[in-house]
């Protein structure tokens, strides 16, 4: 088989079994466009793998990325006799990549502080909309998709909940909110009443003032305006640029942090944390728990009553 028509079929049959595969999909065409795509699958050589894994450009992906992608579909390809070996190096050294950012506390009080003053003159974007939103992405761990995809019906108030529907893995889960996050939900709630819902309960929760979706670009842009006026512009090398998805690292971490400091059986509860973030596994939530400084010094507070004999309360 070509490996044009091997890559279409593997990327098929990765949407077919539950994967978006939307980033894997996008490397597979870039490796399409560097090698000849008429060429029959298995004839592909090291030559030709190597100097893609090597490239570099805004994108062209982390090697290692490229590397995970290419011998999935290598694997896929030497399973249906596609291929007989598969051409990729064994690993790719690579130093690690930098952690995620974490917002600081004191961080995100300047965040919220700010948004009046940055949107001081919206059109349809307003300062209520862009507060609760990143009021969902830090208080629930959602991400930016999630949040705009929530409809008036997802959002059951009374019972704290939000239904959160067609995630990364095409799964839907149930996300229960805190008193402060509720008390939040309902007096937008309140707010997007009085604006028009263009598809009744399934119209967006997150509504522009004319009650059409907020895009994801107009967040992307208002963000970045926040961030000037808030002076956050993160530590060059050290971390990676402080982002809207940023909140949902922070999420998870503030979580973890104050599990330490109330002395939580930190393991047994973080399958439930995977769970409310939507993971398919443990290992995808492990990403998210960066060492910060104050979860450093929990981790080893609790450490050391360990050490002495006190137990792990």
């Amino acid at each position: 088989m070509i490996l044009q028509d091997a890559i279409d079929e593997y990327i098929a049959w990765q949407q077919a079994h539950g994967s978006k595969f939307t980033s894997g999909a996008g490397i597979l065409k870039r490796f399409l466009k560097n090698v000849d795509a008429r060429m029959n699958c298995g004839a592909v050589g090291e030559v030709e793998v190597s100097a893609f894994l090597s490239a570099n450009g805004r994108r062209s992906g982390y090697p290692t990325t490229k590397h995970s992608v290419l011998a999935g579909f290598y694997r896929y390809a030497i399973a249906r006799g596609y291929a007989t070996r598969s051409p990729l190096p064994d690993r790719v050294p690579m130093p690690p990549s930098p952690p995620p950012y974490i917002y600081s506390r004191e961080e995100l009080r300047r965040l919220f502080d700010c948004i009046d003053i940055s949107r001081r003159t919206p059109v349809q974007f307003d300062a209520d909309t862009f507060r609760m939103l990143l009021l969902l992405l830090y208080g629930a761990g959602l991400r930016i998709g999630e949040a705009l995809h929530l409809s008036l019906a997802d959002a059951d108030l009374p019972a704290a909940v939000l239904t959160v529907r067609d995630t990364k893995f095409y799964k839907s889960r149930l996300v229960p909110v805190g008193p402060q996050l509720a008390d939040a939900l309902k007096t937008y709630a309140a707010l997007r009443a009085n604006r028009p819902m263009p598809e009744g309960k399934d119209s967006a929760f997150l509504a522009n003032r004319d009650g059409t979706p907020v895009a994801k670009g107009t967040v992307h842009y208002a963000f970045a305006k926040l961030r000037r006026t808030a002076g956050i512009h993160g530590v060059n090398g050290a971390y990676r640029s402080p982002c809207l998805h940023s909140f949902r690292h922070t999420f998870a971490v503030h979580r973890l942090t104050d599990w330490y400091r109330q002395g939580a059986d930190v393991q047994r509860l973080l399958p439930r944390l995977a769970t409310y973030l939507g993971h398919a596994s443990l290992e995808g939530t492990q990403v998210y728990l960066s060492m910060t400084p104050e979860l450093l010094q929990q981790a080893s507070l609790r450490f050391e009553r360990y050490a002495r004999g006190g137990g792990d309360e």
